[in-house]
């Protein structure tokens, strides 16, 4: 299978990741990110394991080697699937996607590496959309607080949440991708960096589980987790598809990719019926316009 094909799978996956992760959070389970963590760390779990029975070379020390990276990546993880509880996924998806340009600055800043005109417009392009949308958001917040009158419906008090979370999400994701760029480099094998990463994923799966149903009595239905569970499938498909593709073309797969976030919001409007002004969603082009010259770059 070719690079082109690897890359649709993977875009086609994360942007399904997307669109199943939010149906998979409802507002009323204040569980349900760590449910989410479940059906991750469980499919990539089996996965890893999958690797391992193939003979897959890998040591239980490659876990603690990669363990910052993973740390990073999980971390964000949970923080986006906590915003979903908040905002649409048309606003999520971009925002969360700007995190390339936390990457290449940290690279810039702390690695010395250069970064030409272009990709400064690119990341000063992105960083100005979050901002927009924080605006956009704020004010919003303030028109529904204002209807509301003094006892404001608790739906209403999305704003700080609606935007911290992603941005969490954005900036620990940057901090995972500016970790791979020192521990792929220096210290870890691709391969075994994946497998390290599904491993933690699924200590991290058994956690919650601990937490949420034998400690809290939390129950887990079919019909509530199943799109969690096929949100964890598109994830780890898409991952997978990723290492290959970029392995075979990376200047050409790697932007093609980046732009998943253009089908999380097609989904979010055709799937999940969310409406967005016109003035959302000229701030989330400038955002995928950022990503893909990032991408690109």
């Amino acid at each position: 299978m070719n690079w082109f094909f690897l890359s649709l799978i993977a875009l086609f996956c994360w942007s399904g990741s997307d669109l199943f992760s939010k149906m998979g959070s409802r507002p009323d389970d204040h569980y349900s990110h760590w449910k989410m963590v479940m059906a991750v760390g469980l499919v990539m779990g089996l996965h890893a394991g999958y690797e391992l029975l193939t003979g897959t070379p890998f040591s239980l020390y490659d876990i603690w080697l990669y363990l910052p990276a993973s740390v990073l990546y999980i971390a964000a993880m949970v923080f986006g699937y906590v915003g979903l509880r908040y905002i649409e996924l048309s606003v999520s998806s971009p925002i969360c996607n700007s995190s390339g340009a936390v990457a290449a600055l940290l690279c810039f800043l702390v690695l010395g590496e250069t970064m030409g005109p272009v990709q400064l417009f690119a990341v000063a392009l992105v960083c100005l959309a979050v901002f927009l949308l924080g605006v956009l958001e704020k004010r919003q917040n303030d028109r529904l607080l204002a209807a509301a009158g003094e006892k404001p419906d608790t739906r209403y008090t999305r704003s700080f949440w609606a935007i911290t979370l992603p941005l969490l999400y954005c900036l620990l994701d940057g901090l995972g991708t500016f970790a791979d760029a020192f521990l792929l480099d220096t210290v870890i094998a691709e391969e075994q960096a994946n497998i390290a990463y599904e491993l933690t994923f699924l200590l991290m799966a058994i956690g919650s589980f601990i937490y949420v149903v034998l400690v809290k009595k939390q129950p887990l239905t079919p019909g509530r987790e199943g799109p969690k569970l096929a949100a964890a499938v598109c994830e780890t498909a898409g991952q997978f598809a990723y290492v290959f593709a970029i392995g075979a073309n990376a200047i050409v797969a790697a932007p093609m990719i980046s732009s998943y976030c253009l089908f999380s919001v097609l989904w979010s409007r055709i799937f999940l019926k969310e409406k967005l002004s016109w003035k959302h969603y000229a701030v989330i082009g400038l955002a995928v316009i950022g990503i893909v010259i990032l991408g690109q770059e």
